[in-house]
């Protein structure tokens, strides 16, 4: 049978709560800057599993050569096997980046994770498709993105989300909620909740004196649970998720623990 990869995002100081899990750790240490330059972003050095790159310093001006060096060298120095490149920038530069690291990490038997939107710049990279959808249907999506990647290419990226959304909603983006925020809003309302098979998402609906009719649009265990089963019946194993959210979940969305280490019975030892 098939297994799963699961691909937890954390801060290298929380590594020792995946010591009895089977996961790969994507260190959320790296960042680029000004320069432009490879900088971490946590103290703490990390090794083993995958780096997690994101652009939030970037400011698009320099040589990317030099720049994908840096983080070559950082994968070879830490042990890395590969990248995850949270990008959420459209500068060219950032393009650049991304087709220079397929190239190379691909040439050294590394893989590369890339953003949907910056897999035609890295045709060898696997690509992220987020399982959050305020529209449309998530089996769809998935057999769109498998259509077009092909099989080995497709990750789920599972993201534990809640949305308030006015009605009509012509942009299809809502208001993010914290998990406290939304649990506030429904002792509040103590609204009749139900479930979008299309969406593997929890809604409910209300009206407010001073905007009118919202849609409110959440994830639970339960519906991580059942994206990640939608993706598996389409042939899809990999997944990458942010531990904080997985975590609470992790059985139910099938993450394996670690076998115990066997213990070495001393001779004369009775059983």
């Amino acid at each position: 049978m098939p297994q799963d990869t699961f691909i937890v995002t954390l801060p290298p100081r929380q590594l020792p709560a995946l010591h009895s899990w089977q996961v790969t750790p994507a260190h959320l240490a790296y960042r680029l800057g000004p320069g432009p330059h490879l900088f971490r972003a946590d103290s703490t050095a990390p090794r083993g599993g995958l780096m997690v790159v994101d652009d939030k310093d970037f400011d698009g001006l320099g040589k990317i050569g030099p720049l994908c060096q840096e983080i070559l060298r950082e994968c070879q120095a830490r042990g890395f096997s590969g990248a995850v490149l949270d990008f959420e920038g459209r500068l060219p530069p950032l393009e650049q980046v991304a087709r220079q690291l397929d190239e190379q990490l691909t040439r050294r038997g590394w893989t590369l994770f890339v953003p949907e939107r910056y897999a035609p710049h890295a045709p060898h990279a696997r690509v992220l498709i987020p399982s959050a959808l305020s529209g449309g249907s998530l089996q769809r999506r998935l057999e769109e993105a498998l259509e077009h990647f092909g099989e080995s290419r497709v990750v789920l990226a599972l993201e534990k989300r809640a949305e308030d959304f006015f009605l009509p909603s012509p942009t299809g983006s809502g208001q993010p909620l914290t998990p406290q925020e939304l649990e506030e809003l429904k002792q509040r309302l103590s609204p009749s909740i139900f479930f979008s098979r299309e969406l593997c998402a929890r809604y409910f609906t209300y009206m407010s004196r001073d905007n009118g009719a919202h849609f409110v649009l959440f994830d639970d265990g339960d519906t991580l649970r059942r994206k990640v089963e939608e993706a598996r019946r389409l042939s899809i194993r990999t997944f990458l998720v942010p531990w904080a959210e997985a975590a609470p979940y992790a059985a139910q969305l099938g993450i394996q623990r670690r076998p115990e280490p066997r213990q070495t019975r001393r001779y004369g030892q009775r059983t």
